[in-house]
């Protein structure tokens, strides 16, 4: 079967170590199952792993892709919970598995035409969801559920912002908080990116580092040092950031004074769990909230598809449709 592989790794020219290429289609062991993939999506983790940032080198070659959706063995349409873990070594959270890994960094991923999970990680695809919107899902989309209902605990009528609109799991929460009755507020350094923001329902879409009309009572951040110092002032006493992401660099000045003397809480979220992918198709539902999708490309397309993610030439998600067989 054809597969877009990590077979090296360089932070000036991470392209350079992906290939496409043929591999044998995977076999499923003992309580794993096998997967025909009908659609994916490119996430900022599969350009971190070519530019050789929290993916050890003894662990390439592997397949890159975080997220699938198709079919299992039985013809049943599922997507796949892409986070691989035991939820009682975490506490019943398989996120907080201290041996937990991401579809793609201890086993191959999904931009190929089959791949093998373990069964417990297969959630039932809804019928009223494509299969390029469910690919979406469970990484951005999971990720920013994850964020505002478990760890800030959004209620309708809070007052969220989100850093760097565009970006999946920007947009992501973007439209989810919209959905949940917040009043929300949008960064991007790009003008189109802000008005596109503006039709998904924000109050208001702003320039990176701009004064907000009001302080918030969530922050949403993926961005990092970039916008840590903005993200720390727009703050209410006492409200929350939440941060899964620094893609524009880790260690930003810290403010400790402003952190402690206004109270604020700096929290943490990593992917999502099986349930909270259930939770994330519920809401779907309910509100009709569907994910945005930039545009699809073929797999042997696919190192255009991380070019104008490096670029920043997306808005939403960017799926991927291997060559799979139809029968």
């Amino acid at each position: 079967m054809l597969a877009a592989t990590a077979i090296s790794q360089s932070a000036a020219d991470p392209l350079s170590g992906l290939v496409l290429r043929d591999v044998p289609v995977p076999r499923p062991k003992p309580g794993w199952s096998r997967v025909r993939v009908v659609a994916s999506s490119l996430n900022m983790h599969d350009l971190w792993t070519l530019r050789g940032v929290g993916h050890p080198p003894e662990r390439l070659p592997i397949v890159l892709g975080c997220d699938a959706a198709g079919y299992d063995e039985d013809g049943n349409e599922v997507i796949v919970h892409p986070v691989i873990g035991d939820p009682d070594a975490g506490r019943g959270d398989e996120t907080l598995d201290p041996n937990r890994a991401l579809l793609s960094e201890q086993h191959d991923g999904a931009f190929a035409e089959y791949l093998t999970v373990p069964t417990r990680n297969l959630v039932p695809k809804p019928a009223w969801l494509s299969f390029d919107e469910a690919a979406c899902l469970p990484v951005a989309w999971g990720t920013a559920y994850r964020m505002l209902f478990t760890q800030a605990r959004i209620t309708a009528g809070d007052r969220v912002l989100v850093q760097g609109a565009g970006g999946g799991v920007a947009s992501a929460a973007i439209r989810l908080a919209v959905a949940a009755g917040a009043v929300v507020y949008a960064t991007s350094r790009s003008e189109a990116k802000r008005a596109e923001a503006l039709t998904w329902g924000v109050r208001a879409a702003l320039a990176p580092g701009e004064r907000l009309p009001e302080r918030v009572d969530v922050v949403i951040e993926t961005v990092g040092e970039a916008t840590w110092s903005h993200s720390l002032k727009s703050l209410r006493r006492g409200g929350t950031v939440v941060i899964a992401g620094a893609t524009s660099g880790a260690n930003p000045p810290a403010d400790l004074a402003r952190i402690f003397y206004l109270q604020g809480r700096v929290l943490g979220s990593t992917g999502c769990t099986r349930g909270e992918l259930v939770a994330l198709l519920r809401l779907m539902e309910a509100t009709g909230v569907r994910p945005v999708i930039d545009r699809t490309l073929r797999l042997t397309d696919i190192h255009k598809g991380f070019q104008l993610m490096i670029d920043g030439g997306l808005t939403g998600k960017l799926v991927i449709h291997p060559s799979a067989p139809q029968s």
